[in-house]
């Protein structure tokens, strides 16, 4: 795996080392949850499970970077550990069991590895660079996943993260054409969209801002799946800097063109 076996197993020993404690706190009357920007929700509990996650890669890795989403960032180099410990906050917080841990490596600003860990949904998600994608349990209970070969958009299965934000944004009009062209459109959020992508269940994920945190764990997995991941208008996605976000789709490979283009339409010119 160009050297970076040990830290893919290092990722799953880092899912393992908060699972109990996230999910002893799911959905938990005990759970305190405070008001957040434009009514999201947040929970401190979020903080204590990324601390968990950094005193451990404190002892494993010292000389690496951390960066995470409710601590500051610690360290130098080339090395650097991106942590979500709770992607889907809302969700945990509601008691809705799509909620996961995401880990990645980045390596000179390219992601090298990623996991996603979904312990209420019993799943694991992970791949590194040249050695394909993978879900199950845990390391010695896996099955190779793969995008699916579906060609024609109106088989295809489309998953949007906030079905409001895309129709009302500024590919609003093309969004609502890929929805009448495609089979069926779900709204499954956050990790689950691309997961889903990766194994096949879907052909289309859409996120309307996705962050350094989330992209670093999933890009690894969609293309070790065979998928793509672009912005709508089909460039290639770069990870952005911690805070930013940006909107990205992924898809089995074979829908993407056709999909962007519905995307980037103008209003008058996607009928």
């Amino acid at each position: 795996m160009n050297g970076y076996d040990d830290d893919l197993r290092l990722t799953h020993v880092l899912a393992d080392a908060i699972e109990r404690t996230a999910l002893d706190l799911f959905g938990s009357a005990d759970l305190e949850v405070q008001a957040g920007p434009e009514g999201s929700l947040v929970t401190p509990a979020t903080a204590r499970l990324e601390e968990l996650v950094r005193h451990h890669l404190q002892r494993t890795r010292p000389r690496d970077r951390v960066e995470g989403r409710w601590l500051p960032p610690t360290g130098q180099g080339d090395r650097c550990w991106t942590i979500d410990v709770v992607d889907g906050v809302a969700n945990y917080v509601r008691g809705v069991p799509v909620w996961a841990t995401l880990i990645s490596l980045v390596v000179e600003d390219r992601p090298v590895l990623g996991l996603v860990a979904a312990p209420s949904l019993a799943r694991r998600w992970w791949a590194g660079t040249s050695t394909g994608a993978w879900t199950g349990r845990a390391l010695s209970r896996a099955r190779q996943v793969q995008v699916s070969d579906v060609s024609v958009l109106d088989h295809g299965s489309v998953s949007a993260d906030d079905v409001a934000t895309w129709t009302r944004g500024p590919h609003g009009a093309g969004f609502g054409h890929l929805a009448d062209r495609a089979w069926r459109t779900r709204a499954f959020g956050d990790f689950w969209s691309h997961t889903l992508v990766a194994e096949g269940a879907t052909d289309l994920g859409l996120t309307a801002r996705a962050d350094l945190l989330q992209l670093a764990a999933l890009l690894p997995l969609v293309q070790e799946a065979g998928g793509r991941v672009t912005d709508p208008f089909g460039a290639p996605v770069e990870l952005p800097q911690l805070g930013g976000g940006l909107p990205v789709v992924s898809s089995n490979g074979h829908l993407h063109d056709e999909v962007v283009q519905l995307l980037g339409a103008l209003p008058d010119a996607a009928g």
